[in-house]
């Protein structure tokens, strides 16, 4: 493993490209942002809404895919009270159990900004089946709910005839990825690697349809080509952190005082659900990272702390699966600890890990033995 020179990235992230000075692609995009003319983007995205704006008031003018979350708030703010736009807003419900912010934002984005949020709740038995398969077999348990984060707001803009569709972040030019392209256009968006295709056949039993599964297709191509997704993340400067200290001053709550997560130091992420966080801890065992190495990265891209404050905060978090995420996950799927252990010790990259004499896994190449040496 090899790190990036300005934050705590390693290269074991898919997609991810380092420049001939050892720092990663999700630095250089924060650097470009300096150079960026923001203001004529504000005006490239003026123009398109008055393409796509109503004659009406009664007719919705544009579509935002939400979670709830201090992004989505932003998003929303930003489209319907700088630009006047009248949204209409989809989200995707994980069935999980809620915590209590999550339970609260959802409604505070509707009442707040004065919205419509049309919400899908999949289908409970298919998702709880669907999850056992790819978790066993991928290490990737919410793959069916994140295929439906990217697919139904697809179907929603044209079934409803509403071609503006609005994402927050290009996810591969801001962090890394194989779409590592700046564009405002998130035609392509389904296939950036975070709910890639799995083989439906390998989903299809006696517990679980087809049709369960018609809404992870997207509309067709010729469909999507009638639609205009975009990321609001090219017309404006992003950055997580300044979405929640906006979020927050508008009611958006994060977990203070509800739960001290184990996996992260941040409390403003992810804040939904419990069970949904084992998925994005599960990079750990198979790339080396987590959240606490995502969110150092961006805090030092944010000058909010050091590399050295970052290493540190990843020395103590990015190994740590939280324990009340554990709990809620296999009581949702109906494991024991025994069963979920043995399968997330199939997933450890033994090229990144070795298993110490106490039964751990532990990183062979971690960024603090590379800072020492």
């Amino acid at each position: 493993m090899k790190y990036c020179k300005k934050c705590v990235m390693p290269d074991t992230r898919p997609g991810i490209l380092f420049n001939e000075a050892g720092v990663c692609q999700a630095c250089q995009a924060e650097e470009q942002k300096d150079m960026t003319d923001w203001d004529a983007r504000f005006e490239e995205l003026k123009a398109l809404c008055d393409k796509h704006r109503r004659k009406t008031d009664s007719e919705y003018d544009c579509i935002i895919a939400v979670s709830g979350g201090k992004d989505s708030h932003f998003q929303v703010h930003f489209f319907k009270e700088v630009m006047n736009m009248n949204p209409l807003l989809v989200s995707v419900e994980d069935n999980f159990e809620m915590t209590e912010a999550g339970k609260h934002n959802l409604k505070n984005i509707s009442e707040r900004f004065g919205c419509h949020i049309m919400s899908l709740k999949p289908n409970l038995r298919a998702q709880k089946h669907i999850m056992r398969k790819t978790f066993e077999k991928y290490g990737r348990p919410t793959w069916y709910i994140d295929r439906l984060i990217y697919t139904y707001p697809l179907h929603v803009a044209h079934k409803f005839n509403i071609p503006l569709l609005v994402y927050g972040e290009n996810i591969s030019y801001e962090y890394g990825g194989e779409q590592r392209v700046e564009t405002y256009s998130a035609k392509d968006q389904i296939n950036n690697g975070v709910a890639g295709e799995i083989d439906y056949n390998e989903l299809i039993d006696e517990n679980v349809s087809l049709m369960d599964l018609a809404l992870c297709h997207p509309p067709t191509a010729e469909e999507i080509d009638q639609l205009e997704p975009i990321y609001l993340s090219y017309f404006t400067r992003w950055s997580s952190y300044s979405n929640y200290i906006f979020s927050k001053n508008n009611g958006f709550k994060d977990l203070s005082h509800e739960w001290t997560r184990e996996h992260t130091f941040e409390n403003f992420d992810q804040v939904d659900s419990y069970a949904y966080l084992v998925h994005p801890w599960l990079k750990y065992p198979k790339f080396g990272h987590a959240s606490a190495t995502d969110y150092a990265s961006k805090f030092i891209r944010y000058g909010l702390i050091s590399r050295e404050e970052g290493i540190a905060l990843v020395k103590k978090h990015d190994h740590r699966v939280d324990q009340k995420a554990v709990q809620s996950f296999i009581d949702f799927l109906g494991y024991s600890h025994t069963k979920f252990y043995s399968i997330v010790d199939r997933f450890y990259n033994e090229d990144l890990f070795n298993k110490n004499r106490h039964g751990e896994w532990e990183l062979k190449y971690p960024i603090w033995k590379e800072i020492n040496d």
